[in-house]
């Protein structure tokens, strides 16, 4: 079936309408609020962050797989998608109420909820894909719908810090403004709004793939596929077993993205914590991070359609590894664990010491590389399967992205609150980004290559 041009436009402003959500609730701005502000001590904040992230993981790992196979039965995506869309706009809603110094376990709920809604209808609208487009322009569009993504969240980011976030101390903006809607800095009310903001976004600009992209055709009622799709899962993972390439491939993202989802869900807590960064330098580093990637995604659209899908899998995790290394080596006045010292004094205003630039500098690795390492995984898995199986496989494809994304936060979080020392925290993040990649170097492409 041909899908017209509005019907590919609609699917990939999917990650448009999602990744504010990510961008600024998760990452830049409610992230770091909740770690600096909310808790009474930063170490405090980063441990339960780091919790709150690992248990929604895990509930992820566990239910995508089977939500996946039952979707395969019903045939549609759009129903479940709208389904958790209400959960997850509801869940941003709520977040609102999380004032400064009031108890951190109602908004780890609602945020947990958010997120385990969101990746759910990620699992939905990425198994539409190889019905979409033709297998050579699969690794194309997942890199320009990751890189539309990128440029949503930059520009929700970039509206947040110039004129909703204002500073606790001047309470002003960025630019010098008071915030909007007679926001409050002192009670970080432009901070807690980024979760109603990311649920009006997100709300608007998924409407255009109800409206236009085509769905799967009806299948089995949503009580008899329960059954069914219950069944097809178990012997989806007696199936995976005897195909050892994509096992391997799943082994391997299992590993790298766990250490991913660590990297982008606490590098801006652990900046916050590092060099006292408020709103304002958090925001300009992630719309910095942002900017880039869009740029980075753009080339691996290419790079993915020249070269194949694991090749830009393959370089975007050696620079993350670099990025990861940089990051946990570098504090005030030094950088690669103090090989390099960094003379000079803080010469004011944004990132005006040495070390905030150098922090800055592997930064922008991260950039590049943290949108294609995920759209490529994307296409790479698309490429690797048909589109009748899709669904269970993106569910298998969501549990391999979610296992253990519980393990990684919970280490950076339990290493942080024995140690005391965010630093000690954050580097077991490269571990895992160092293991997923030799697990990847190993691995066929496409990964269906191998059969047993």
């Amino acid at each position: 079936m041909a899908v017209s041009r509005r019907g590919i436009w609609g699917w990939m402003l999917f990650d448009w309408a999602a990744q504010p959500f990510f961008t600024v609730v998760t990452t830049f701005i409610f992230g770091p609020y909740f770690v600096s502000r909310m808790a009474s001590d930063p170490a405090v904040g980063q441990a339960a962050w780091g919790y709150g992230i690992a248990i929604s993981g895990l509930l992820i790992a566990v239910l995508s797989p089977v939500l996946g196979s039952i979707a395969d039965q019903t045939g549609r995506r759009k129903p479940w998608i709208g389904f958790f869309a209400i959960i997850k706009i509801l869940s941003l809603i709520m977040l609102w109420f999380a004032a400064p110094g009031s108890n951190l376990i109602v908004p780890l709920v609602f945020f947990s909820l958010a997120s385990i809604a969101a990746e759910f209808s990620i699992v939905f609208n990425d198994s539409m894909m190889p019905r979409l487009v033709a297998p050579k322009d699969i690794g194309r569009i997942s890199n320009i719908a990751w890189g539309l993504g990128y440029l949503g969240g930059m520009i929700a980011l970039i509206f947040v810090v110039a004129f909703m976030a204002g500073s606790p101390t001047t309470g002003k903006t960025m630019l010098g403004l008071d915030p909007i809607l007679g926001l409050n800095p002192a009670l970080g009310e432009g901070d807690r709004a980024t979760g109603p903001l990311s649920a009006l976004w997100y709300f608007i600009f998924v409407l255009p793939m109800f409206l236009f992209t085509p769905d799967g055709a009806r299948g089995l009622p949503v009580r008899k596929a329960v059954g069914v799709g219950l069944a097809e899962l178990k012997s989806t993972i007696v199936e995976v077993r005897q195909r050892p390439g994509i096992l391997r491939f799943l082994i391997g993202r299992m590993i790298y993205q766990d250490g991913v989802n660590a990297l982008l869900a606490l590098g801006g807590a652990f900046a916050a914590t590092m060099f006292g960064w408020a709103t304002a330098e958090i925001g300009i580093f992630g719309i910095i991070l942002n900017v880039v990637a869009i740029f980075g995604c753009l080339a691996a659209s290419k790079l993915d359609t020249m070269l194949g899908s694991k090749v830009v899998v393959v370089i975007s995790l050696v620079l993350l590894a670099i990025a990861a290394i940089g990051i946990v080596s570098t504090g005030p006045g030094y950088t690669l664990f103090g090989l390099l010292q960094l003379p000079g004094a803080d010469s004011g205003g944004l990132f005006g010491t040495p070390a905030e630039r150098a922090y800055l500098g592997f930064g922008l690795l991260i950039g590049i590389a943290f949108g294609p390492v995920q759209a490529s995984s994307r296409s790479y898995m698309a490429r690797s399967v048909s589109a009748d199986e899709a669904g269970r496989y993106f569910g298998i494809y969501a549990l391999s992205g979610r296992a253990t994304s519980f393990l990684a936060p919970f280490l950076v979080a339990t290493v942080t609150a024995l140690s005391g020392s965010p630093r000690l925290g954050m580097a077991t993040i490269i571990l895992f980004l160092l293991a997923g990649l030799a697990v990847l170097l190993r691995t066929p492409y496409p990964a269906a290559r191998i059969n047993a």
